[in-house]
């Protein structure tokens, strides 16, 4: 054997590139969930919004009453009143809470993406985003929530949602916009419970012949619902509180008083106002968001970024 042929095969073996995390991914493909997530969500919210914000002596008799109401008296469009602020704010948002989320995950794995996380660390990662997500979703919610229970001309404060910021700025100041963070937060910690179970499904569907795309929208729906199960009421709370009348002094003082009000008034059941159009909402929407999410985060990663 020559020599030439001796270096060849002695000629050591190039090891295998590692995958560079990339901290800007999740932000980039978060924008691609929050506009999906509007364009099949937003009708289901409105309806939702506006049962959980009537009260005790409330207009509607439950959610098809309440469609059918809304359509009738204000037309199909009016499913979308407050959209605006979602549009811009849930692209916002989940690229907040996405792009958070993915970095939490990239801190827990020593910052290398091939270390595998468990369920209670997935459930860590998306309490962290739920939290850090609360401080850009407050101002978004409460504008949203304000726009959708405008019914009519007796009912319209704002002439949209540049109008409703602007004078919850000058009545409150700028912290007026954040009015609601505590049951803001409180709502989106249940992230911890949507991610923490979209592990688990994700890995059950794994053991089947399905394709990762149909994994990534069967286990985002079925998430989501277990998300809105333990959620709901407090959700409930942060839209009674952010759409009380914007006079002094408050009605509600703080969230505590306002969850004390609706129960001793209304019972314990009317924390769950609102749930089937949720419910109804919740499947579709999310399961559109996260497979919007996770196609574009493969999208990203196969083009290096």
């Amino acid at each position: 054997m020559d020599n030439s042929a001796t270096l060849i095969l002695d000629k050591p073996k190039s090891e295998p590139v590692k995958e560079q995390p990339s901290r800007l991914r999740g932000f980039l493909a978060g924008v691609s969930s929050g506009v999906t997530k509007l364009c099949v969500g937003h009708p289901f919210d409105t309806i939702k919004v506006r049962l959980q914000t009537s009260g005790l002596n409330s207009r509607f008799n439950g959610p098809l009453h309440c469609l059918k109401q809304t359509i009738r008296k204000e037309g199909f469009r009016a499913l979308y009143k407050g959209a605006t602020p979602p549009l811009v704010g849930w692209g916002i948002m989940d690229s907040v809470m996405l792009g958070s989320l993915h970095n939490y995950r990239l801190l827990l794995q020593g910052n290398d993406p091939t270390v595998k996380l468990n369920v209670f660390q997935h459930t860590l990662a998306g309490a962290g985003a739920g939290i850090t997500v609360s401080f850009v979703a407050t101002p978004i919610e409460q504008i949203k929530a304000r726009l959708q229970v405008q019914y009519d001309s007796t009912t319209k404060l704002y002439n949209g949602p540049i109008d409703c910021a602007r004078k919850l700025v000058r009545n409150n100041g700028i912290r007026g916009l954040w009015f609601g963070l505590a049951g803001t937060m409180a709502c989106r910690s249940f992230f911890s419970v949507f991610w923490g179970s979209y592990e688990l499904y994700s890995r059950a569907l794994r053991k089947t012949n399905l394709n990762e795309p149909t994994i990534n929208f069967l286990a985002g729906g079925l998430s989501a619902n277990n998300f809105w199960i333990c959620a709901m009421p407090f959700d409930t709370i942060k839209n009674r509180f952010m759409t009380q009348p914007d006079v002094k002094p408050l009605r509600f003082p703080n969230t505590w008083s306002c969850a004390t009000f609706i129960y001793q008034t209304e019972g314990i059941r009317a924390f769950y106002k609102g749930f089937i159009p949720c419910i109804l909402r919740s499947f579709p929407t999310n399961a559109s968001a996260i497979l919007a999410f996770e196609t574009t985060m493969r999208l990203l990663k196969n083009s290096g970024i």
